[in-house]
């Protein structure tokens, strides 16, 4: 049978942000895991640096955002300590940014497409 994870506070997680001793959470919002990557942050591609700047503190942005490979995902699995233990309303907040992010750039085109249509329409008169 799969062991329990032990639930970790905000608080105890930010204790964790030196060489000797670093933690990181990685996941989306009701899914965050912790990890300690103490022992891995001689072996990361990027240096120690990369990882350290984050230790401490949630790493899903940054993580998703390297587009990490399978095998680097799988390789975080054995430094996995634990779960982060969220509150509701910073969860639910969090799930409506993320959610929000995929539909940003839509009402940018919509202001933009008026303004285009002007300058064409101001460049056409000019030339005529």
């Amino acid at each position: 049978m799969a062991e329990e994870l032990k639930v970790f506070t905000v608080d105890e997680v930010a204790a964790h942000k030196t060489t000797e001793d670093c933690w990181i959470v990685v996941g989306e919002a009701g899914a965050k895991k912790v990890y300690d990557v103490t022992k891995y942050l001689d072996d990361h591609p990027g240096g120690p640096e990369i990882i350290l700047d984050l230790a401490g503190q949630d790493a899903n942005e940054e993580f998703e955002d390297i587009g990490h490979s399978t095998d680097a995902r799988k390789a975080l699995d054995k430094y996995l300590i634990g779960s982060l233990k969220e509150e509701p309303k910073k969860a639910a907040a969090a799930k409506a940014v993320t959610a929000s992010k995929g539909t940003s750039g839509g009402n940018t085109s919509l202001f933009l497409f008026p303004i285009l249509i002007a300058i064409l329409a101001l460049l056409y008169k000019m030339n005529n």
